[in-house]
């Protein structure tokens, strides 16, 4: 600290406090014991206010006087903190940023977690992660004690306050059941007074698949009969009334509505211009704030190192030196090893390390190969394998590489065959040619090993031989033989590898000159001397390691110390007492090690650092370093330690050595110290800072540039010009002691390696290239070099440039830190949206609880926010000991990211923040002022577009001899057919065996309605126009008994029988639709009636109010007096009712000549006719597939094969196995059943073709439904069938919708269905663009079947209903003769009738009646040619218009979100999204182990954000089979909703994205 020296306390208490500061770190003492002793050493200086003890002890340590001392005291205080990544400033500027949120009070909802899951992350046996502190390249020490890490960590006293008062943490007993948090509670008190939402009639809809109970007292609604639910309580979540009538339970409302609140604070500035993405969908570019930092200097001169000096005695090579040495002194210590007891190994000797090294080298050259065929030649690439344990093994094979005259590639010691970043090694080694790797025996016998005892060969490795490099395995060579010592020349010396931000590996090829040039600058920038000794504690392969201990070392004599990292776990303190014992002048660490050291010294007493003249910081660029290098100083200063003695430096594989503080005697010269703004930095300006403020960065000097190099900063991106002086640039260095290289890449050689940096001019600075060192920072006064990160750690947020060692250290600066791993966390931007987006990973201690976790996670959040004034867009913590490992330890980042990018990272808590962080979405869309349907169409008129209508072919026009046109009813059709064709088979029905259960004739069937319509009026006493409900299995009684009630003059209704399982479920909408029908009677098989009646029955309704019910099981033997003749046509021949996918339930009254009319327009359609025969699979109780199921076969006199879809479950290969065997050309089936032959017989079809099935006859599959086509589906059904003859054309969909239940349908003649692309963001602007197969943002669609006779189809805008052009999107407006009549009701309120079913244009042709489907889609006039020779129009339906959400002033379809959700992992099965106030809510299905589903959302995010410019507001994981759907295979989103709402889908995990 500066004002370290104007400490008014005595060294020795000072000392005595900074153990104190330690002992309570580390959870040795308690608070209060640490707070007594405290205060007794202070008593003497402090002057006491009264009751200071007792406010201490409540207080926990309030900010004391602020003397120099207190302050330090206070900054010192974690031990539990990563001192690599401490700043003391950061500390205070963490907390202070957090209290000021604090007043803020930002209530962040805490996701909820199902209690299986919490109790399985925090209760597996986690061994604690053997790393506490690391930096990318290197891990850190095991915890040791749980003690240790687990004291009472000091916490300010306004923390203590702020987690006192802040709103999220108060528990409540909700949070105990469900995993919520108890700040729902109190926001629930305030929801439960005020109406959430606008009152949008969104009443909670019966169906089928609903979750109630029970049905309390009807209520009618017009048209739609809607009945309010009790809904079970689930827990102790109270349910409340929202403002539209649905049922909410306040945890999850009011989490919601605490979401919804957090969404109104204030986001950042708005921003102003826009660029186009290649289409009027505008993204918000970031513009450059006009009051931002600009650079002002004049701009940066080149900077030159002292001139290298020539010494006369210095060697022309290494391999000179070696021999020299190795011969002039053979007994001079070169590497002592130590064992992992700190006791010394082995001495390798000057004299043994020259003799060795000869012996390998004569080994490689003439043992490997044939005389003839020499595996291995000078200038050939070899791999050195060697553990980090073992330095004399590797010096040896090293030197023995270097006298071969082949090119050593040290790498890392791979442990498994799928190491992090192994595979990229492998990568490195093959495209270096290496064929040979040279490994110690040890090593060797360690590697993993194949069933036969040979190594396997490692993932993207090439083919290795492997060679043990001890004496005793290798030959001596012959007297006459010795390697030939050559000056130091061009030829590469050694190659060291690099790993990049995106995890690829590089390998730098060092000269031998160069290699000999830096040594020289090394030995002259630190003055080493012959015989000095120098402790290692850093990695001997690579870098400042290898540098200083491998080769700079032999080139002096010098004596080095090698202390393993695996000694350092055991031990943090060998590398001091080394020192000590050997009277070391040098010592070569990382601030990590300088940090171990701050921990464990206190158990030390006779430490003396007097000897060590220079202490060399080899990760001293990183700004972190300078906390440790103070905090080292200040407690091992008493120990003899001088502050000269620090010297961090800086360096890149690149590079080697680029800047190193020099060891001065002279103590007056300051380090130098630049306290800069982020603020500045973020805009790479330099601004120097008082250190009062919040956000700003201490960095410390690494010295001066290197003897002989020339130095200079350039701009980061694009041409390499000169910065100004008070600019961040990268650091590029002109010397001879560099790298030349990357190996075999010339692009990226010449892009690093040769540089020429421009001045403002556009003139070179120099003749020489230089080189990108990977550093950015500045020169600073006196020429001291500072650096303030590195490129890869480089991340452009929004234009602003932030680092991510900066941001760990603000995570780490956040107390407590007892919840995650000090040092396991890992920071990196992912790109999503055209922007870089920040994501912190963190190692989670396994005893802290979710609630914990949780404050702690949005802490950070808002403490990088206010630091670095940047949002972080995700955070996750996963469980100890997961991430993956570098071979030091540290996290690998870039294996880190791959995972959380393929979702494979399995977190145990995420928080994700897109609301706050992605400010660059394009603008809502801003509705237009009414434009006039007038001019609309004038528009269209003058710009050529005609307006969207088409129809199908016209019935009158249509001559054939139909011989049931001549019937105005079904009944008398068949009557007429039980007379002329009495034994031609109508209907056969198969069992699951594919066997004929049983068939109707037309004079069965005619005889068999006769007889019902006779117990109807005897039994039944029904008046002709009373309803009847026929609740029938699939199958020929419910035929029957639909004749039966016509020949009686009665309406049927079809009611889809409850499920014998489901009772509780399904029983109520029987109930339901018998009550809204107001059916006079049930008609049921004995055993349906039975189950009506039963005990299961009476607990889910009130049986006693059903009406009569008959069952038709034994008909009375007469036949009635009469058979009924309605009077008038018009009049309604039966009731279609169904529940819509938003859980509406309607009836639609059909009268006698729509009826006949339909019946006529598919035969005509379909070509049917007596001789025909027809597969239907479908549910027969409403719509397209009643009519099929029940009246065509009547009217055509075709035969029907009848395929219950329940059956299917048992057997999936039972519908294709009919249409096979029966030789059928025609037939219809669902969604659900072509799903189920997809799903259930995907791998079967070769054993189905060995039976003998073959669809070559089919010409026509139709599936039949009320939605878009889902085209994926029906592509990999005809894909998957096409070896069983399926022709691919045969495959096509219907369309039908409550007004209209058959609008189109894929006939027998006529053009193939089309499919086309349209752009998925026009569409969200209800315009129609096409574009090309593949292109971004397409949206295939596929025309929904053709137009059928008789049909009149016409696209309206539906909020003006006018006539809309070719290019929009609108609602399918319908004109027919088999519209449905309306909607059943019991008011006759007509309003919505008239709308749906008699609506007219507004303006063009005024005068014909419509019915609206409510489906929006658009027409399309084609290339292809119909029956008649005219073009053809095509339909395409894009989606239901209670369905499509307007979110952002934009219409969305939710299946396409669902769509893109469903890629995003492989364990998504199933997905529905809906909108819940202005949120978006997803709601995903998983499929694996519960671990994975917090991978799911940030990937569900990403992906909603990318592909629809949508954030998501909450994401839900479920279990499979909870999205609830319908009979048609339709989602109920509607239902999930209220499900969701009253919090009754036991949901796995719920994320609130902030």
């Amino acid at each position: 600290m500066a004002d370290r020296d104007a400490l008014p306390l005595p060294l020795e208490v000072r000392a005595r406090l900074a153990e104190l500061e330690l002992e309570l770190s580390e959870g040795d003492i308690t608070q209060k014991g640490y707070e007594k002793k405290r205060s007794k050493l202070l008593g003497a200086y402090l002057p006491q206010p009264p009751g200071f003890e007792a406010s201490m002890a409540h207080e926990r340590r309030p900010p004391m006087a602020p003397s120099s001392a207190s302050r330090y005291h206070r900054r010192r205080s974690s031990g539990t903190r990563d001192e690599r990544y401490r700043s003391d400033v950061h500390t205070e500027a963490v907390q202070a940023a957090l209290a000021k949120h604090k007043e803020r009070k930002m209530a962040v909802p805490m996701p909820s977690k199902r209690r299986s899951l919490v109790v399985q992350t925090s209760m597996d046996a986690y061994t604690p992660p053997d790393t506490s502190s690391c930096s990318e390249e290197e891990g850190g020490q095991g915890e040791g004690t749980p003690t240790s890490s687990q004291g009472s960590v000091s916490m300010e006293h306004w923390i203590s306050r702020a987690i006192h008062q802040g709103s999220t943490t108060s528990s409540s007993s909700s949070s105990t059941q469900s995993g919520g948090s108890g700040a729902a509670g109190r926001l629930a008190d305030v929801l439960a007074q005020t109406h959430v939402g606008k009152s949008e009639n969104h009443s909670a809809p019966p169906d089928v698949t609903t979750y109630t109970s029970e049905h309390s007292a009807q209520v009618e609604r017009p048209q739609v009969s809607t009945v309010p639910r009790t809904t079970p309580k689930y827990g102790n979540a109270k349910l409340m009334e929202t403002g539209d009538g649905v049922p909410v339970s306040s945890r999850v409302s009011a989490k919601i509505q605490q979401l919804v609140n957090t969404l109104k604070q204030p986001r950042r500035p708005p921003l102003r211009e826009f660029f186009v993405d290649d289409f009027e969908e505008l993204l918000e570019v970031q513009q450059p704030d006009p009051n931002q930092p600009r650079p002002e200097g004049a701009q940066m001169v080149a900077i030159r190192g002292e001139p290298l000096g020539v010494v006369t005695n210095w060697p022309p090579s290494l391999e000179a030196a070696l021999q020299r040495w190795g011969t002039i002194s053979p007994k001079a210590p070169c590497l002592t090893t130590m064992d992992t007891n700190g006791k010394p190994l082995y001495v390798l000797t000057y004299g043994k390390l020259w003799s060795r090294s000869i012996k390998v080298a004569y080994n490689i050259l003439h043992k490997l190969g044939t005389k003839q065929e020499p595996m291995v030649r000078p200038g050939d690439r070899v791999a050195l394998v060697f553990p980090n344990n073992d330095p004399a093994a590797f010096m040896v094979a090293f030197y023995g590489c270097l006298l071969a005259e082949v090119v050593p590639v040290p790498i890392e010691v791979p442990l498994t065959r799928k190491d992090a970043g192994s595979q990229q090694i492998g990568f490195l080694l093959g495209s270096c040619g290496v064929t040979v790797a040279l490994t110690s025996d040890a090593c060797h016998k360690g590697l993993p090993k194949g069933p036969t005892g040979e190594i396997p060969q490692f993932k993207g490795w090439p083919k290795l031989l492997w060679f043990v490099t001890e004496s005793k395995h290798l030959s001596k060579p012959p007297r006459d033989w010795f390697p030939h010592i050559k000056d130091a020349n061009n030829d590469t010396a050694y190659i060291e590898y690099k790993t990049c931000k995106d995890g690829s590996v590089l390998g730098v090829t060092v000269t031998r000159i160069a290699l000999l040039t830096h040594c020289q600058a090394l030995t002259q920038a630190c003055g080493y001397t012959e015989a000095e000794i120098i402790v290692n504690v850093l990695d001997f392969k690579k870098d400042v390691g290898l540098w200083h201990g491998i080769l700079t070392s032999v080139m002096n004599m010098m004596h080095v110390i090698s202390i393993p990292y695996s000694l350092m776990k055991v031990n943090p303190l060998s590398w001091i007492q080394k020192v000590c014992q050997y009277k070391a002048k040098v010592a070569c660490v990382k601030s990590r090690d300088m940090h171990w050291a701050l921990v464990a010294h206190r158990d030390q007493r006779d430490i003396n650092l007097a000897s060590l003249r220079m202490l060399v910081v080899a990760d001293g660029s990183n700004p972190w370093s300078i906390s440790s290098c103070d905090a080292f100083l200040n407690v091992f200063q008493s120990k003899g330690l001088r502050p000269e003695v620090i010297c961090p430096c800086a360096s890149s594989a690149e590079a080697l050595t680029v800047a190193i503080r020099r060891p001065t005697d002279d103590s007056n010269q300051p380090p130098g110290r630049g306290v800069l703004s982020m603020q500045g930095l973020s805009h790479g300006v330099i601004r120097v800072d008082s250190e009062e403020r919040l956000s700003v960065l201490t960095v410390q000097d690494v010295g001066t540039v290197m003897p002989g190099a020339l130095m200079c900063v350039v701009k980061p991106e694009g041409v390499p010009q000169l910065c100004r002086t008070d600019e961040i640039g990268e650091l590029c260095v002109c010397s001879i002691a560099t790298g030349m290289s990357y190996y075999g890449l010339s692009g990226m050689t010449k892009n690093t390696f040769e540089v020429f940096p421009m001045s403002s001019s556009g003139a070179p600075i120099s003749e020489y290239p230089f080189i990108r060192t990977g550093l950015l920072g500045f020169i600073g006064p006196g020429g001291l070099v500072f650096v303030s990160g590195k490129m890869d750690g480089l991340m452009v947020v929004s234009g602003r440039r932030h680092n991510a060692d900066d941001i760990v250290a603000t995570a780490l600066a956040v107390e407590p830190m007892k919840f995650v791993y000090r040092g396991r966390i890992a920071v990196f931007s992912v790109t999503v949206l055209h922007d870089e987006r920040i994501v912190v990973v963190a190692e989670q201690r396994p005893d802290s609880t979710e609630e914990d976790s949780f404050q702690w996670m949005s802490r950070v959040l808002q403490a990088i926010d206010s630091i670095h004034n940047v949002g972080v867009f995700c955070l996750a913590l996963v469980p100890a000991n997961t991430l993956p490992k570098t071979p030091l330890g540290g996290i690998h980042l870039s294996e880190t990211k791959q995972l959380f990018l393929e979702g494979s990272l399995h977190p145990c808590n995420v928080l994700m923040c897109p609301h706050t962080c992605v400010t660059n979405l394009p603008k809502p869309r801003q509705k237009q002022p009414e434009i006039g349907p007038a001019s609309v169409m004038v528009g269209n008129l003058v710009s050529g577009k005609r307006i969207a209508q088409a129809s199908g072919r016209d019935l009158g026009q249509i001559e054939d001899n139909d011989q049931a046109r001549k019937f105005l009813f079904l009944s008398e059709v068949l009557q007429w057919r039980a007379q002329t064709t009495p034994d031609h088979v109508l209907f056969t029905l198969l069992s699951s065996r594919g066997a004929v259960l049983s068939s109707l004739t037309c004079l069965q069937l005619h005889k068999r309605a006769e007889k019902i319509a006779a117990m109807l009026t005897e039994r039944g006493h029904l008046q002709d126009g009373d309803h009847v409900a026929l609740v029938y299995p699939p199958g020929i009684d419910l035929i029957a008994a639909f004749y039966g009630c016509l020949y009686a003059g009665c309406v049927p209704i079809t009611v889809r029988p409850p499920h014998p399982q489901n009772i509780a479920t399904t029983l109520p909408t029987v109930k339901m639709i018998v009550e809204v029908s107001r059916s006079a009677c049930v008609m049921t098989t004995q055993m349906i009636s039975k189950l009506l009646k039963s005990k299961e029955a009476s607990a889910a309704v009130d049986v006693r109010a059903w009406p009569p019910v008959l069952d038709t099981d034994d008909l009375p033997k007469k036949k009635p007096p009469q058979l009924y003749k309605p009077s008038n046509p018009d009049t309604l021949a039966y009731l279609d009712f169904s529940v819509s996918t938003t859980g509406m339930l309607a009836g639609v009254k059909m009268s006698h000549t729509a009826t006949s009319a339909f019946c006529r327009s598919i035969k005509l359609q379909c070509e049917l006719y007596p001789s025909r025969e027809v597969a239907i699979c479908l549910d027969p109780y409403c719509g397209l597939g009643f009519v099929l199921w029940c009246l065509c076969s009547v009217y055509s006199g075709h035969q029907s094969i009848l395929i219950p879809p329940s059956e299917l479950e048992v057997n999936p290969a039972l519908w294709l196995l009919a249409v096979s065997q029966f030789r059928v050309r025609d037939t219809f089936c669902s969604y659900s059943v072509m799903e189920l032959c997809t799903k259930g017989l995907g791998l079967q079809t070769e054993s189905l073709k060995s039976r003998g099935l073959d669809l070559s006859r089919v010409r026509t599959c139709v599936v039949v439904a009320e939605e878009r086509p889902r085209i994926a589906l029906t592509q990999s059904f005809s894909k998957l069938f096409k070896d069983l003859g399926l022709h691919p054309r045969a495959v096509s969909t219907s369309f039908g919708c409550r007004v209209n239940l058959a609008i189109c349908l894929q006939g027998t003649s006529g053009p193939d269905p089309t499919t086309v692309y349209v752009d998925m963001r026009a569409l969200r602007h209800d315009r129609v663009r096409l574009v090309e197969r593949g292109s971004p943002h397409s949206l295939p669609l596929m025309e929904s079947g053709k137009i059928l006779p008789g049909v009149r189809i016409i696209i309206a805008n539906p909020e003006t209903k006018g006539p809309l052009g070719d290019s929009h999107l609108g609602e399918i407006w319908v004109h027919c003769a088999h519209n449905g009549s309306g909607y059943f009701t019991v008011y006759g309120d007509e309003a919505l009738q008239s709308d749906h079913f008699n609506s007219h244009l507004s303006f063009g042709d005024t005068q014909t009646v419509w019915a609206r489907t409510g489906y929006l889609g658009f027409l399309r006039r084609t290339e292809l040619t119909d029956a008649s020779g005219e073009r053809h129009d095509a339909l395409y339906v894009v989606g239901a218009l209670d369905e499509a959400m307007e979110l952002r002033g934009m219409r969305y379809h939710p299946i396409d979100i669902e769509t893109s959700v469903i890629r995003t992992h492989k364990s998504i099965m199933e997905c529905a999204v809906f909108p819940w106030t202005n949120l978006l809510v997803v709601v995903v299905e998983l499929e694996g182990s519960e671990q994975e589903a917090l991978d799911l959302v940030p990937l569900v995010t990403n992906a909603v954000l990318e592909e629809h410019y949508l954030i998501v507001g909450v994401v839900v994981v479920v279990d499979i089979g909870v999205i609830p759907i319908n009979s048609r295979g339709e989602k109920q989103r509607m239902h999930l909703r209220d499900g969701f709402l009253a919090d009754q889908l036991d949901p796995i995990y719920v994320a609130y994205n902030m």
